[in-house]
């Protein structure tokens, strides 16, 4: 689970990160308000408003229905403040990592200007070679650590955090010393070093980014912005995760997916995918792109997927207008073949299909599942591997090819 910049700023303080004083607003007229509120607090006379999306790049990404406004705003006054905001909120941000269709708008972050000395970034990620968590710093901050990494990798600075102790002290010092900091900056980048750890571990993050971390021109360090994802598997410890969930910013389909137990991630491609197990569902995704085409999905049904499970996995495949044709690629072994094709031929006849389906079944039950696909009288391709079934698909769900996959013509076996 993605969280906005405004709830991971509010997630890392109590791990003694240092985050600016801030407010959210959803309303234009709300803003005013905010802003009072903020100089009451710190005495600022200029405020920054950052649209609030689960997406990079806002700074440099442009509004659909106003190009020349971007989703991060410097304003000198709340009268402007409150007219940034009426142009930002209902309205479609476009940036890099949100594609050509954007993110509508629903909720802005207000804070005040800070006296930025310096920048800096930092990360926590899980490295799955050393199995630990890793801390890593950079002293160019607000910039894609991509670009820094492909120019200078040098100058990232890492840390490995053992699991019984945390991130040591010494490590944050080091951290701290080779960005070039000293005194009071140096002990605040360590105790936010030391905090982002401590806050990746504790609230199950697979990703904490802050980007910029912002030396000030007194040198105090803080976060001037925040990107948390959460491990949606740690959910049981966090009871209060679902408050946490903005569903005007996932997927109708992910939503879906998440309630059945499904997992499920939308693709930008054209050939839906419904597999047992995430590596045979890794695999079958490359496998389709091998032969010219990309998933429309990542769905796994598990390995104990029943009918009923089936049948909501294939709904939300096709209810993605997207998809041109769909492969299931089952190999049974908790789950039996008959099952998932007792469920293919429910769902279809349920909620119907205009594009082609082809099946592909080994395992457990498998002859029981191929007699239920042929005697379905559906127009189901039956592949005799993997291979056969991406390379089927793929010709299958090109525009000239395409046919119901519903009617007389029955499944045929192998």
């Amino acid at each position: 689970m993605n969280l906005h910049e405004h709830q991971a700023k509010t997630l890392l303080r109590p791990h003694g990160v240092r985050v600016p004083p801030h407010r959210t607003v959803l309303r234009a007229g709300d803003a005013e308000r905010a802003a009072r509120q903020l100089i009451d607090e710190t005495g600022a006379a200029q405020f920054v408003v950052k649209a609030q999306i689960h997406a990079g790049g806002r700074g440099k990404g442009r509004f659909k229905e106003d190009p020349e406004l971007g989703g991060v705003q410097r304003v000198q006054s709340t009268a402007e403040l409150v007219r940034i905001a009426e142009r930002m909120l209902g309205r479609t941000l476009v940036t890099l990592q949100t594609g050509p269709a954007g993110r509508t708008v629903n909720r802005l972050l207000i804070e005040p200007v800070l006296p930025i000395a310096r920048e800096l970034y930092v990360a926590a990620v899980l490295d799955r070679v050393a199995q630990r968590i890793c801390v890593m710093a950079c002293g160019e901050g607000g910039v894609e650590i991509e670009e820094v990494a492909a120019r200078a990798p040098e100058k990232i600075l890492r840390e490995w955090v053992d699991p019984v102790v945390g991130l040591g002290a010494y490590q944050a010092r080091r951290l701290a010393y080779g960005l070039g900091l000293r005194d009071k900056a140096a002990k605040g980048a360590a105790e936010a070093f030391v905090g982002v750890a401590r806050a990746f571990e504790q609230e199950d993050c697979t990703l904490l980014e802050i980007n910029p971390l912002v030396v000030t021109q007194t040198n105090d360090v803080i976060a001037l912005d925040a990107k948390i994802a959460l491990d949606d598997s740690a959910a049981f410890r966090h009871p209060s995760w679902p408050d946490l969930l903005d569903t005007a910013e996932e997927h109708a389909s992910e939503l879906s997916a998440q309630a059945a137990n499904l997992a499920y991630v939308k693709l930008e491609g054209t050939i839906g995918c419904m597999v047992n197990g995430a590596g045979l569902a890794m695999a079958t995704m490359d496998i389709i792109k091998s032969f010219g085409d990309s998933p429309a999905n990542f769905l796994d049904v598990g390995g104990g997927a029943g009918k009923d499970r089936v049948v909501t996995a294939f709904k939300i495949i096709v209810a993605d207008a997207n998809v041109r044709g769909i492969f299931v690629n089952i190999f049974g072994g908790i789950v039996h073949c008959d099952l998932v094709a007792q469920g293919i031929v429910d769902a279809v006849r349920e909620v119907g299909l205009t594009v082609p389906l082809v099946v592909r079944l080994e395992g457990t039950h498998v002859e029981e599942g191929r007699r239920i696909l042929a005697a379905s009288g559906l127009r189901v391709a039956s592949a005799t591997d993997m291979a056969d079934g991406a390379r089927q698909i793929v010709t299958l769900a090109q525009p000239e090819h395409a046919a119901p996959a519903s009617g007389s013509e029955a499944a045929t076996g192998r």
